[in-house]
């Protein structure tokens, strides 16, 4: 019992779809790309220094990281704008009064936005401007 081209050609294939189905939600889940696909919102916040900031970086809410940034765009010769994209489900405690600044994941770590909890105001809107607070410099410290 001999069997035909077209089955083994359809067995074959059948083989190849579901490997790549598995290299790519391997690559997904390996490259943290998971998040690629959940819905989110956009807001800005303009600093004079982003002191090593970089995209892709974490954004901290509550201790909680709730998104990552975006895009860092220098404005002028003294202003850096920041687009940072916060996830759909954490929008509802991200008020209109927010502060945004810049703080570090650890004692020698990277570099991270970090919003501090707003009062009862209404909800940030997409695209909206948060307030920013200038970091602390550990130069100026010294």
């Amino acid at each position: 019992m001999r069997e035909s081209p077209n089955k083994r050609a359809v067995i074959v294939g059948l083989f190849v779809f579901i490997g790549l189905i598995f290299l790519v939600s391997g690559i997904l889940m390996v490259g943290n790309l998971r998040e690629t696909f959940t819905k989110k919102i956009s807001v800005v916040a303009f600093f004079d220094d982003v002191n090593g900031l970089q995209v892709g970086n974490n954004i901290r809410f509550s201790g909680i990281n709730v998104g990552t940034v975006d895009k860092i765009s220098i404005i002028n010769d003294s202003t850096v704008k920041v687009d940072m994209l916060i996830r759909k489900e954490v929008h509802q405690f991200i008020k209109s009064d927010c502060e945004v600044t810049i703080g570090s994941e650890g004692l020698i770590g990277d570099r991270l936005p970090i919003i501090t909890q707003g009062s009862g105001a209404e909800l940030a809107d997409e695209g909206q401007q948060l307030l920013s607070t200038e970091p602390v410099e550990t130069d100026a410290i010294m």
